[in-house]
């Protein structure tokens, strides 16, 4: 005798239960992955913090020479120039550890360069002088045709004159 059975879905364990089991098995690792996280970067940021990014800070400044000025007046215009800037760099940004000027002055068309400022931040604590901390260019007086002397000769008259 065959017996004919119909298999009928409440006779098996309702299906809301398993999908709650299921939800619950999906949400604890879920929950476990995102609180792990936090531990985790603090762990990272305590071996190994990131790297500050401290850099140089380069500026260019060019003066125009005024009328009837002479190469030292000049050059201490160009050391208050320089020393005006490496002082608003430092102010300005924090990550800045280097300053590095260069003045260059203009006269009749000619420009040099006169003077290379290049300070670190604790030396610039230290001594805030642009006089210290300078390299001049010694040619730059002859490239922008300023005299050398403070007597000069003229070719036609013969006769020196005091400038």
């Amino acid at each position: 005798m065959s017996k004919i059975s119909a298999h009928l879905p409440s006779s098996i364990t309702p299906f809301s239960v398993i999908s709650q089991i299921a939800r619950r098995i999906r949400i604890i690792p879920l929950v476990v992955l995102l609180i792990s996280t936090v531990p985790a970067w603090f762990l990272m940021e305590a071996i190994a913090p990131e790297v500050v990014r401290a850099y140089t800070a380069r500026v260019d400044l060019a003066i125009d020479r005024l009328p009837d000025e002479d190469y030292e007046t000049v050059l201490r215009r160009a050391e208050a120039a320089a020393r005006a800037s490496a002082q608003r760099s430092f102010d300005q940004d924090i990550l800045v550890t280097d300053v590095s000027i260069i003045v260059s002055v203009q006269k009749d068309g000619a420009i040099a360069p006169v003077l290379a400022l290049d300070v670190s931040r604790p030396q610039w604590r230290s001594r805030p002088d642009a006089q210290i901390w300078a390299t001049y260019f010694k040619t730059a007086r002859s490239l922008l045709f300023f005299e050398n002397n403070s007597n000069t000769v003229s070719a036609a008259s013969g006769v020196s004159t005091k400038k």
